[in-house]
């Protein structure tokens, strides 16, 4: 018993705060290699680190102070895409490290609200947004995020009754190979859809609070599902399932990340972590075990693009650091 909580502790130390006490609950996080992370969240805040996060730079949006800016994606140290989820929705760029913001993206309907964007490469993107008229909001940029054009509105998906996405971490909606996306959905139902199919998921559903927040995708073959319900943060039940098929049929882990899960992240291998209000849990089994190595609690966790560090963001401005394991 004494080795075991000393081999935890030991867990524990693999994230490293780097920053908090900032006036901003983070959500969006990009990095884009060992060097350079942009983190995003309420009130109108990006922050920017160009050194791995020994030193931040914060910015508030100028005209953008109530603003909460959900989902960021960065190039490099310069060039940065950020999305605020309503009333109305925005999506901001800047090429010159965030000193200015170009609004490419606005949308002033009623029950707008947007809640992740994800991009395949530089110049082909995509956000998704919650029901409008009972169909998934989707646009789509293949200009870097200069200009955004809606699909067809016969090609939105079709929300069930009660059904939405979660704006947790800006990752229900991914890349699925080089051509398509798949997203996943929560509260009364929680569904995964890839192109024209939509699948259900054995996760935990049926309330406002429940159901799938993210995705994470090794292949077209293996996908890792993380939720649960964010009233009851340290619940496991039925918070992560796994596919090893492409998303036509689903396990749950042999043990569950240790509560409720806002964000997955593949990192490599086998390997994978997931983050939460609670804590952090890492997976070295492609998903079938999770050990909890932080007790800390961040909403979004993301790799390096180019590298092996992962950052994670939480409220309060909290930024945290975990090396490859």
């Amino acid at each position: 018993m004494v080795f075991s909580l000393f081999s935890l502790t030991l867990q524990a130390q693999r994230v490293s705060l780097v920053n908090k006490g900032s006036a901003t609950s983070l959500r969006g996080c990009s990095v884009v290699n060992e060097q350079v992370i942009w983190v995003s969240g309420s009130n109108g805040m990006v922050g920017k680190s160009i050194d791995s996060g020994g030193t931040w730079k914060w910015i508030q949006v100028k005209s953008f102070e109530k603003t909460d800016f959900r989902a960021i994606t960065a190039f490099d140290q310069n060039i940065a895409i950020i999305m605020g989820v309503d009333a109305p929705a925005y999506i901001l760029r800047t090429i010159d490290g965030g000193q200015t913001w170009k609004v490419v993206f606005e949308d002033q309907r009623k029950g707008m609200f947007l809640d992740a964007m994800e991009f395949w490469n530089e110049q082909s993107g995509i956000v998704i947004g919650d029901p409008v008229n009972g169909k998934f909001f989707i646009a789509r940029t293949f200009t870097g995020g200069n200009n955004w054009q809606d699909i067809p509105a016969g090609q939105y998906p079709v929300a069930d009754s009660g059904e939405a996405c979660f704006a947790a971490s800006g990752t229900n909606i991914r890349a699925f190979g080089n051509d398509a996306a798949c997203f996943v959905t929560g509260g009364a139902h929680a569904r995964l859809f890839i192109k024209d199919k939509i699948i259900p998921l054995p996760i935990i559903q049926g309330k406002q609070t429940t159901g799938a927040n993210s995705v994470g995708v090794k292949n077209k073959k293996t996908l890792i599902v993380v939720g649960g319900d964010f009233m009851t943060p340290d619940s496991t039940t039925k918070n992560c399932v796994i596919s090893r098929d492409g998303g036509d049929t689903w396990v749950y882990p042999a043990v569950f990340p240790h509560g409720y899960r806002s964000c997955v992240e593949y990192i490599g291998g086998n390997k994978w972590v997931t983050c939460g209000l609670n804590g952090v849990d890492v997976s070295v089994d492609d998903g079938k075990t999770w050990t909890l190595v932080s007790k800390e609690g961040f909403n979004v966790c993301r790799k390096a693009k180019d590298g092996h560090i992962i950052f994670l963001g939480g409220a309060n401005g909290k930024i945290g650091k975990l090396t490859d394991f």
